[in-house]
């Protein structure tokens, strides 16, 4: 792909070089050849760039000083370089397309395929299951009866989708993630102690260009729907429980735990050990640190702060608070006890 041809979907000016260098791949500064590009985002990093031997780098304007030149260079001037670079990465490399694979695999009856769909061995398709054009099934992906799959999304092996999920386009599944399992929602006999199992019977909806990490689990709603809204990315090993419904462009960062019943609005950045009960509203733009808490039933905003203030502790609530707090405690924990009096018999 030549540097114009990027230039024309992605924007950006050409400052230097030709817009008919090819490029092959993405890499960083002291690794890249001729065929790569990188990116610099401030003048240290131009430095570096301009000193190694990409064939192009994307920097942001007022980055390059006069006195850093490569004439054999081409450098492209982007508002957000690291995001250009991001994108280039995923233009200079297409998603593999081959015929379907012909490996033992399992197909039930009625199932629509689309144009350039791959299954990977000893995947099982369910019957009546739909599977968009330019989607790629891994080796051993279970896709449950009924479910849609929409263009271009990539399965990874070993996932299991289960009946009533649907997936929107562009979306990505990583090796081990469970989509639609019952959520843990039971009734428990007042008389005898005994659990039964609340109906498990909704659906679960993944819009798209959504991202899920390996060995996350999304659970199926209980009679209504679990929603995944477009773009959000989820890390791995994050569970998200029954009728939750996960705004656009979320952050879930690792071993995130969020119970049933709660909602993220869009923009919230969730990081990583993050608790969060059932019934819980997270307001949009809302960012939880690390190991944060947030109580059933409660409502998180951004009421009253700064743009980017992020929570901590449990019940999550504003750095400087907890640092505060931990002084205060500090300082109680260095005090003298009460002197004892008496003697002991």
């Amino acid at each position: 792909m030549t540097l114009g041809e990027l230039i024309a979907q992605l924007g950006g000016k050409l400052l230097q070089g030709s817009p008919e260098t090819v490029l092959a791949g993405v890499e960083s500064s002291g690794a890249a050849t001729g065929q790569h590009l990188v990116f610099a985002e401030d003048a240290v990093s131009a430095a570096k760039a301009m000193a190694g031997a990409a064939g192009a780098v994307v920097l942001k304007a007022g980055s390059l000083e006069n006195n850093v030149s490569n004439p054999a260079m081409a450098v492209v001037e982007a508002d957000q370089p690291r995001l250009w670079f991001a994108r280039a990465a995923k233009l200079l490399k297409p998603a593999p397309h081959e015929p379907l694979i012909d490996q033992p695999h399992h197909m039930g009856s009625h199932v629509k395929l689309g144009k350039g769909v791959v299954i990977g061995a000893g995947a099982v398709i369910g019957s009546n299951a739909e599977l968009g054009a330019g989607t790629r099934i891994e080796a051993g992906v279970v896709v449950g009866e009924g479910v849609v799959i929409g263009e271009n999304c990539r399965i990874y092996p070993r996932a299991v989708l289960y009946p009533g999920t649907t997936l929107g386009s562009r979306v990505v599944v990583h090796a081990g993630a469970v989509l639609g399992a019952d959520g843990f929602g039971y009734v428990r006999d007042a008389k005898t102690g005994a659990y039964t199992q609340f109906p498990q019977q909704g659906t679960l909806l993944i819009e798209d260009d959504v991202e899920i990490g390996a060995n996350s689990t999304i659970d199926r709603g209980a009679l209504k729907q679990t929603r995944i809204r477009r773009g959000t990315k989820i890390d791995n090993l994050i569970h998200v429980g029954h009728n939750c419904d996960i705004g656009e462009d979320v952050i879930l960062v690792a071993l995130t735990g969020i119970s049933g019943s709660s909602t993220v609005g869009n923009g919230a950045v969730i990081a990583g050990q993050v608790g969060i009960g059932d019934h819980v509203h997270i307001a949009p733009g809302v960012i939880l640190g690390g190991q944060a808490g947030v109580f059933s039933g409660s409502r998180v905003t951004n009421e009253g702060l700064k743009p980017g203030t992020i929570l901590y502790g449990t019940p999550a609530r504003p750095l400087r608070q907890v640092l505060r707090e931990q002084a205060v405690l500090a300082r109680l924990a260095k005090r003298p006890g009460p002197k004892r009096t008496g003697t002991r018999d």
